[in-house]
């Protein structure tokens, strides 16, 4: 069996271990859900899963900080993740399972390396962000304001003059999606926020999706939380409200 932390034995860390998966997921599409659900937590430095018998079933999530891995837990727990509520638990810091697996355990010189390299990118992206810009038009009574570049763009010619955005209300348009993820990875990002109800994602234009909420107000609180969300770490998602 795998090795687990338990409360009285294993102290907090900055990894976590995941059990009780959905099986039958391919693994490849695994990690990317892990990477989907976890990320809004604080930057991942690795997520480690098996083919082999042993370890289905099973994986190990790597934040870069360990309060990261403490919310992850905390929030997470019993998440239905592909129809099956996740065990959550720390993982030993520096676990043998994943050494004697894979060989991929990061010694600690590396893993420094990596630690900075991923700062520079969010210091990088925020800095982007700064010289963008925001659009005031945007501010709501709720205190929404995405970037202006995230005006969703409606098709033919593009005018100089941006549309007016939507009016706050329910439904979220959500753009800049990788191609690859699917709805139930959309669902599992955004079912998080009170009073989610579906996804509706449009097989004629990959890349874009509905988001339908109970209220504006649940649809604006989801909004500002995933605003620029890194699905992949080039696609923030770019979210706006629909409009009807």
């Amino acid at each position: 069996m795998a090795e687990m932390a338990t409360g009285g034995d294993v102290p907090t860390n900055n990894t976590i271990y995941i059990n009780n998966l959905n099986e039958k997921i391919n693994l490849n599409e695994l990690k990317k859900s892990l990477k989907a659900v976890f990320s809004q937590f604080g930057e991942i430095l690795e997520i480690l899963a098996f083919k082999t018998l042993k370890h289905k079933g099973q994986a190990w999530v790597v934040f870069e900080k360990v309060k990261d891995a403490t919310a992850a837990i905390e929030k997470m727990q019993n998440f239905p993740f592909y129809d099956k509520p996740m065990r959550i638990q720390y993982a030993k810091t520096k676990s043998d399972i994943i050494t004697k697996a894979d060989g991929t355990f990061i010694p600690r010189e590396k893993r420094k390396r990596h630690e900075e390299k991923g700062r520079k990118r969010k210091d990088q992206h925020d800095a982007n962000q700064a010289a963008m810009g925001v659009n005031p038009a945007y501010a709501s009574a709720y205190g929404a304001s995405p970037l202006s570049s995230q005006i969703p763009y409606m098709g033919g010619a593009k005018s100089t003059i941006p549309e007016a955005p939507a009016p706050p209300n329910n439904i979220l348009f959500v753009q800049n999606i990788p191609h690859e993820t699917n709805s139930m990875m959309l669902q599992m990002l955004f079912y998080q926020y009170p009073g989610f109800k579906e996804v509706r994602m449009v097989e004629a234009k990959p890349g874009i999706a509905f988001i339908e909420y109970g209220d504006e107000m649940q649809s604006t609180e989801a909004m500002q939380r995933l605003q620029g969300f890194k699905i992949k770490p080039d696609h923030p998602i770019l979210i706006t409200y629909a409009k009807k």
